[in-house]
Formats: structure tokens, C-alpha cells, sequence
């Protein structure tokens, strides 16, 4: 059997899952199910497969440090690379991009399997076997797709028709209920799961006649790209100058090599709060919990609370999502909608949608704990070994109080150490840094005050992340 290259896709935002997603802090990188992320255990899931390589990820830029950081905590990724998008381009231009660094460094006859970073799959049994089946069409010059098995009309995926054998006889599009319903009656329907395998020799001759203009854009970028420790970096003018299309659109609904394999997954794309309350444990009233929550005459809701206290009387079918800035409340009928109050968060530049008060870094992560006009209140973790990049602002102050651990300090022309409750002033328009030379977690207060507190008002002069230049 061929060696098998897994290629993880882990862009997007995951909207519908708002005010748990940010489109800084995406659902793949979201503990839904359990302790792991499902950008997590879709890497634990293919570590299942034999003769496979370690995977390739592809990212947004945006994401890269956790994305490395989650990938890093399983100890199965040393050798796996990271390849940023340095726009957004959709799933074709993103696979083609994938499949155009694979051929720089793999056989043209390595099997790529592509997988979204943010599904669930139950049964990683038929996924091997799958996977294995998927392999062998794959090894015969066929693009394979995987089909789910249906359990229901469902109106928010689209559908996969098997012709003879394993060929695809046609992809639709969400269909309405009624057309579901006949589809699931028909029984060689299956849900679309954006899951496919082939070879690279396959795929790039499949996309020279049907999306050229994409293949070419993303070897050049793939050409024009650089390797930068675990990540290698997209050249963005070349991949700015690829079409924004879908893989099935670009290349499945065209190709005459396209098959599908048919498994029964025990699948969820998660796509919605509905649909992570169908898949999650339940108690006895129907109702999927996680947090601090006391209910009362409660059935059937998804409820969660991820900072504060969340209590409920008498509420059914209904969706409770707390974080430390925002709730939601809906029925779980309409948890498809919420995709539009992200909408207008984005139309009244509200930065709900973007970063929760937590957001992470490549050394560490902060908290927004207080925030006012003049002045602002942080939290700050940096882990073992890290340090902030030597910086200065121009408008904005800064006091740090040492919570627990060792921080050593530059402070203009002075380094030194601080302890628990000590403390320091950085006046604007000194040069500073923060590390942490010890071997547990920094934490500190830092209180900002200025004239403005934006986190663009950063002249970055030594970076170990390579920042400098954004």
C-alpha cells in the first residue's frame, strides 16, 4: 500500500458556534466533546492508521501558534509542517496548496488524505477501514470522496449520488426537506463529508484540465514560499491571484475519475449547537451541560457556562451559551441563525466576533479583565521558557505586578528579576520585554493607562516568533 500523507484542514471560523467560536479562536481549536480539541483528536484519529506520515496542517496565519501549541501537546507532531494561508481562498486553492508542497517533498504516488480539522467521528474503526477502501480507489487513479450513511433527512449538508459501483453520479446542494426525505428514500444518497483521498500524480492532472488557474496560482505560491521552522509560509500574492472556489465545485462535479466510498461514521460536522446537543452526553431531562449551571424545571436545552453562573426555570428546547462578554440565548431549532448575529457584530465593528477577553499568543495568552477609556486591566500567563518580544508604544503606560513565578525584566537599560508581589512601571516610549526564565507558569497584572490602548500601538524590535514585520 501506498504511504499516506493526511492533510488536516484548519481554517474557518465556525460561526454558528458563536460566542464560543471567534474567528480568532475557531471551533477546531474548541474543547466541544471532551479534554482534547477537535483539531486534536482528528490528528489522535489518523495516528490510528498504519504506513501514514505526519500530517500537514493548513491555517490561517491568524492561528498558527495555537495550532502548533495543540499540535505539540499530543507529542505525536514533531515532524508534522504547518502551512499558512496568508488569505483566506476557500477549500480548493487550500488543497491545491497542500497537494503542490507535498509534490516538492513526497512521491507523485503518496496518497493525500484530506480531512476538515473540526469533525467528530465516532467510530474510528469504520473510519480505518474507510480510509483503507478510500486508499485502494485511490491507488487506481480515482478522486475519492467519502460518503456518510444518512440517519435522517438533513437539510444543512449536501448530497453525494452513487451511480455504478463507486462512481459519483452527481453532487447536490442542501436540499430542502422534502428532497432530503427522498434522497434518505432513494438509499444511494450520502452526505457529503468534505473527506477525500487520492494520489498526487491524480489530482494535479485532474485540476490541469478542470481549475488550471488555481493550480497554477498555488505552485507559484508554493515556489515563492519559505520554510520557517515548523511552518512553511504561502506566497500571498500568488495565492491572492487564485480563483475562490470549492473543491467540489472546481474539480469533484467535473472530474470522471471521482468515486465515493460509502461508511457509516457515526458523523457530525458540528455545525451548530443543535447538532453538538445531538451528538453530546445527556441527563436524564435531555439536557447537555457543561459548567457552573443549576436548572430547574429544565428539559431537552443545551446549556453552557464558560465564566459565570447560569441558572434556568422552566426553559425547553432552548440553547444557553455564557462566555466572560457575551450570551446567547435561542431556541436550538434556530441555532443555524446565529451565523446572522455574527453578521452584525461584523457590520457594527464590534470585536465580539473576533477575540474573546482570553487571547492566545505564541508565548503564553492574556485576559482582559477590566476596560475603560484611559486605562485597561490585564492578565498575563507567559509558559516556561517563553518571552515577549522586546517592544515600546507610543501612547500607553504600563505597571506590572508579579502574581506567581519568576518574570525577568528589561526596562530600558536595566534587566532584572521580579518575585511574587513585586512590581514595575514602563513609561511609554521605553523599550521592554517580559520573560519567563522558570519552570512554572508567569502570572502577572499588568495595568495600562494612556491617551489610546490599541494592541497596534506595539514597534516590535526583536521577535523570536518572527512578528517584526506585521
Amino acid at each position: 500500500m501506498a504511504k499516506i500523507q493526511p492533510v488536516i484542514l484548519a481554517g474557518g471560523t465556525g460561526s454558528r458556534l458563536w460566542p464560543l467560536s471567534r474567528e480568532l479562536y475557531p471551533k477546531q481549536l474548541l474543547q466541544l466533546i471532551d479534554e482534547t480539541s477537535l483539531l486534536q483528536t482528528t490528528v489522535l484519529r489518523i495516528s490510528l492508521l498504519d504506513e501514514v506520515l505526519a500530517p500537514l496542517l493548513v491555517v490561517g496565519e491568524e492561528h498558527r501558534f495555537i495550532t502548533k501549541r495543540q499540535l505539540e501537546s499530543l507529542a505525536l507532531g514533531e515532524d508534522s509542517v504547518i502551512l499558512l494561508e496568508p488569505v483566506a481562498r476557500n477549500t480548493a486553492p487550500a488543497v491545491c496548496g497542500a497537494v503542490e508542497y507535498c509534490a516538492s517533498v513526497q512521491d507523485e504516488e503518496t496518497i493525500l488524505l484530506v480531512l476538515p480539522a473540526d469533525h467528530l467521528i465516532l467510530r474510528k474503526d469504520a473510519f480505518q477501514q474507510a480510509v483503507l477502501d478510500a486508499v485502494k480507489l485511490a491507488e487506481e487513479g480515482k478522486i475519492v470522496t467519502f460518503g456518510i450513511e444518512p440517519q435522517h433527512p438533513e437539510t444543512g449538508y449536501g448530497y453525494i449520488e452513487q451511480g455504478e459501483g463507486s462512481a459519483v453520479k452527481s453532487f447536490r446542494e442542501k436540499p430542502d426537506f422534502d428532497t432530503a426525505k427522498s434522497y434518505i428514500e432513494q438509499g444511494n444518497y450520502y452526505w457529503n463529508s468534505g473527506m477525500f483521498a487520492f494520489s498526487i500524480k491524480t489530482f494535479r492532472t485532474e485540476m490541469d484540465k478542470y481549475a488550471p488557474e488555481i493550480l497554477s496560482s498555488m505552485r507559484e505560491s508554493v515556489l515563492r514560499g519559505r520554510r520557517d521552522g515548523s511552518f512553511f509560509r504561502l506566497d500571498k500574492e500568488a495565492m491572492s491571484s487564485s480563483p475562490d472556489d470549492s473543491l467540489d465545485y472546481a474539480l469533484m462535479e467535473r472530474t470522471a475519475c471521482a468515486a465515493v466510498v460509502a461508511a457509516d461514521l457515526d458523523w457530525s460536522d458540528i455545525g451548530s449547537w443543535h447538532a453538538l446537543w445531538e451528538v453530546s452526553e445527556k441527563d436524564e431531562s435531555g439536557n447537555v451541560v457543561q459548567g457552573d449551571v443549576l436548572m430547574e424545571d429544565t428539559k431537552n436545552c443545551l446549556i453552557r457556562s464558560e465564566d459565570t453562573l447560569v441558572a434556568t426555570v422552566g426553559l425547553e428546547d432552548t440553547l444557553v451559551v455564557e462566555t466572560s462578554d457575551a450570551v446567547l440565548v435561542a431556541p436550538l431549532s434556530r441555532s443555524q441563525d446565529v451565523k446572522k448575529i455574527v453578521t452584525k457584530l461584523k457590520k457594527s465593528s464590534r470585536g465580539e466576533f473576533k477575540l474573546h477577553r482570553t487571547v492566545h499568543r505564541p508565548w503564553g495568552s492574556y485576559t482582559v479583565l477590566e476596560q475603560h477609556e484611559r486605562y485597561q486591566i490585564k492578565r498575563i500567563s507567559v509558559i516556561p521558557g517563553s518571552k515577549l518580544s522586546l517592544q515600546m508604544h507610543h501612547h500607553r503606560h504600563e505597571h506590572w505586578v508579579v502574581v506567581s513565578g519568576t518574570a525577568r525584566i528589561t526596562n530600558g537599560d536595566e534587566v532584572f528579576l521580579l518575585f511574587e508581589n513585586q512590581s514595575t512601571y514602563i513609561p511609554a516610549g521605553v523599550n521592554h520585554r517580559l520573560e519567563n526564565p522558570g519552570v512554572i507558569d508567569l502570572e502577572l497584572i499588568e495595568v495600562q493607562n494612556g491617551s489610546y490602548l490599541g494592541e497596534d500601538d506595539i514597534v516590535r524590535f526583536e521577535d523570536e516568533y518572527g512578528r517584526e514585520e506585521e
